[in-house]
């Protein structure tokens, strides 16, 4: 199989990640898929020639594999290594989609394509829940069909057409163990970051959004102070120019009143 496609995905997601988010990358890169290419998949690789039944009866080795391993580590891991990157290609297409809209219109209508914000966080939210959500989705799955993350050396198997309860021996057990803890781990490590990287960024926007109200709330009552100043102002210069004209009505009054007594 072919991971070009992963690898180039997960690069060109690199570039809209956050810290947290580049961090995630480097380990499904580093952690996952070049274990899984370069040892895990070897590993598993004759995992049906090497299971081995004390019984020669045609059939039942097959069977009593079919059993215990109904869907195999290996192909189990690659599907799930495929489900949690692919949600990253949501914020591919969108930074693609804004690009777009950009050329179509010739105009900037973004600081950014690959900044996060409005719409393309929106997105970016939901591949984190999807990745999230598949990382546990695949760990519970796992767990059932193989009840619990353990490697059995061996199993006992009675199904048809076994003719009675024979012992199967799996190839391998200890160091199939060290590669299931080790990707199970990674798993885990996995969700740990996505909740963190949804945390942060969710912390991130509330914060601003608090500060853009807060700043707008601000100036609104500054507003509103300086348009009460300049009524208060007017009403004073409205009440002093009624007292300067008062002030001189009396005096023209007492002016005349004083003409008049100095007639005979």
């Amino acid at each position: 199989m072919s991971w070009g496609f992963l690898r180039d995905l997960l690069s060109g997601v690199n570039k809209y990640s956050t810290g947290i988010g580049r961090i995630w990358v480097a380990v499904v890169f580093m952690f996952r898929l070049l274990v899984y290419i370069v040892a895990a998949e070897n590993i598993w690789k004759y995992e049906h020639d090497e299971f081995e039944c004390n019984t020669k009866q045609p059939g039942c080795e097959n069977v009593c594999f079919d059993h215990f391993f109904p869907v195999s580590h290996i192909r189990l891991w690659a599907l799930q290594l495929i489900m949690v990157s692919t949600p990253s290609l949501l914020v591919v297409f969108h930074v693609a989609y804004r690009e777009n809209r950009e050329k179509h219109r010739n105009q900037k209508l973004y600081k950014s394509p690959g900044q996060i914000d409005g719409g393309l966080l929106c997105t970016y939210l939901v591949s984190i829940i999807l990745k999230t959500g598949f990382e546990v989705v695949f760990l519970v799955l796992f767990y059932k069909l193989y009840n619990g993350f353990k490697v059995p050396r061996l199993v006992t198997c009675d199904i048809r057409p076994c003719p009675n309860t024979v012992d199967c021996y799996i190839s391998k057990p200890t160091e199939k163990m060290i590669f299931l803890y080790l990707l199970v781990a990674t798993s885990c490590l996995c969700i740990l970051l996505n909740l963190s990287e949804l945390s942060y960024l969710i912390f991130k926007y509330s914060i601003k959004c608090y500060l853009k109200k807060y700043i707008k709330e601000h100036q609104g009552l500054k507003s509103n102070c300086h348009k009460s100043k300049i009524i208060c102002d007017d009403r004073r210069a409205a009440a002093g120019h009624f007292h300067h004209s008062s002030l001189s009505l009396s005096l023209n009054i007492q002016d005349e009143c004083g003409k008049s007594s100095l007639l005979p």
